[in-house]
């Protein structure tokens, strides 16, 4: 079984030795003597919970720097979907290829896709040895989301070696109507699957579903069973406070997208209301054709300033945003890992102290989310396995 020492890490303000056996911590105070199959000296370096993306699109990679600077909808309607429709599996492929090398390379250890053609997203990520929640994508219409073939996808497929699973993943509510959505949702509760969505990411989409159905995106998706504590909703930019205690009350999942929501001008996330309700917050990146990186340390800093920007400099602290983009965002998709701990999964971060960023280290936490960028990252290691370097 493999086996990984890593000798005189920083864990908590403590030096200590670190026992990976199998996938697993088994030892967070091991003897410098273990026996192990490989030993890596620590000293100098500092151990942290690696990055789990709650929602990006892999293969937009491809379209980073492209359509930039304009409206969300002129940018999706006009450039995005047309480039789209050009792209081949093989397009895809190399994308998604693109995206889990530049993810590995900052910190990340998981990414919740939602794309098309996914053999070749799934087939990178399982030679990549990273985690995937790969979206089967419902999207009326797209002659590549044919909904036998979704259900059959759904219903057939067997996780790949606890790494790799499938999501239901309806586009949003303005491009799947309502009995594709229950359909997906079905599925996915039929076959133990989660759900993603995009949800509440403009105002012209609530204000849409309001003309659409008479009411807001979270209270129309309560009203037709959608919600629960299987889904994972990303964005959430326009939700009002009752409709945070909806979404609190049925479990649901936040994946908040700092960058794009700026990037795109979709507008300041409620932090005080979503914080206030008790909602599962976790981070994502969005895909690199509305970021334009998938870099889940940069979401952090920037989520935490961002919810300071109006005026209250205590709103989610350094500790709180880093759970949002470790610990919380495993939960969300049923990973026992997220932190550095014995029987939890075995995916962490080696940082370097050395590096200018990381001195002087009156706190490792508050270095990590403000002053550092990934150039810090020394290892990543993902269920037991080195992925970098």
């Amino acid at each position: 079984m493999n086996s990984i020492l890593i000798r005189h890490v920083l864990l908590n303000d403590k030096k200590t030795n670190i026992l990976i056996r199998g996938n697993r911590f088994e030892a967070t105070d091991a003897s410098e003597t273990a026996e192990a199959s490989q030993i890596i000296e620590g000293e100098g370096l500092a151990i942290l919970p690696a990055f789990y993306n709650t929602h990006t699109h892999a293969a937009m990679t491809l379209l980073r720097g492209y359509a930039d600077d304009m409206p969300l909808q002129t940018w999706l309607q006009d450039h995005i979907w047309p480039y789209e429709a050009t792209m081949t599996a093989e397009d895809i492929r190399r994308g998604s290829a693109m995206a889990i090398r530049e993810m590995t390379e900052t910190g990340s250890v998981f990414f919740c896709d939602m794309y098309f053609a996914i053999d070749g997203t799934i087939a990178e990520a399982a030679q990549a040895g990273i985690r995937a929640a790969v979206g089967v994508t419902f999207l009326d219409g797209h002659p590549l989301c044919n909904a036998h073939d979704q259900a059959r996808r759904l219903g057939t497929w067997q996780d790949m070696d606890g790494r790799i699973t499938l999501t239901a993943a309806p586009h949003a509510i303005y491009t799947v109507g309502t009995e594709s959505l229950q359909t997906a949702a079905r599925l996915a509760r039929e076959n133990g699957k989660r759900i993603t969505i995009h949800l509440s990411e403009t105002r012209k989409e609530v204000e849409d579903c309001i003309k659409a159905h008479g009411t807001t995106p979270v209270r129309y998706l309560d009203s037709i069973g959608f919600l629960g504590p299987d889904v994972i909703a990303a964005h959430c930019v326009y939700i009002d406070p009752e409709e945070w205690d909806i979404m609190a009350a049925r479990g649901v999942t936040v994946s908040h997208c700092p960058c794009s929501n700026m990037k795109l001008g979709s507008g300041r996330f409620p932090y005080e209301e979503a914080i206030r309700s008790g909602v599962r917050m976790t981070l994502g990146t969005d895909g690199c054709s509305s970021n334009n990186n998938l870099d889940m340390r940069e979401e952090m800093k920037t989520a935490a300033l961002l919810a300071k920007v109006q005026g209250d400099p205590s709103l989610l602290p350094a500790q709180e945003v880093m759970k949002w983009a470790t610990v919380n965002g495993a939960e969300a998709f049923g990973i026992h890992a997220g932190v550095i701990a014995r029987g939890k999964l075995a995916d962490a971060l080696l940082i370097d102290l050395s590096v200018s960023k990381m001195q002087p280290c009156h706190n490792l936490i508050s270095n990590w989310v403000y002053a550092a960028d990934t150039s810090c990252i020394r290892t990543v290691i993902c269920d037991g396995k080195i992925l970098m370097p």
